[in-house]
């Protein structure tokens, strides 16, 4: 699970696994108070979440808006 980030404490992610056929880019976050995924396209969504507060996914998809150039190019190292 090669983590990209780190940010406050949570992890920002990607399985080695990531489905078959491959899912779209998305990143996945964990903290000790949950985790969720973020899909990247057409706009930062929410993919799912377990255990995080309204505030707090809404900072998540901030930093993960922020980082986007810098998931997009891990998953695309990562994946070719």
């Amino acid at each position: 699970m090669p983590v990209i980030f780190r940010y406050k404490g949570y992890r920002f992610f990607f399985y080695s696994n990531e489905g078959s056929p491959r899912e779209p880019v998305h990143v996945h976050v964990r903290g000790s108070d949950g985790e969720a995924k973020f899909w990247l396209h057409p706009t930062v969504h929410l993919g799912g979440s377990d255990g995080f507060d309204a505030r707090t996914l809404r900072e998540l998809a901030e930093a993960v808006e922020e980082n986007t150039a810098i998931i997009e190019r891990a998953w695309h190292e990562y994946f070719g």
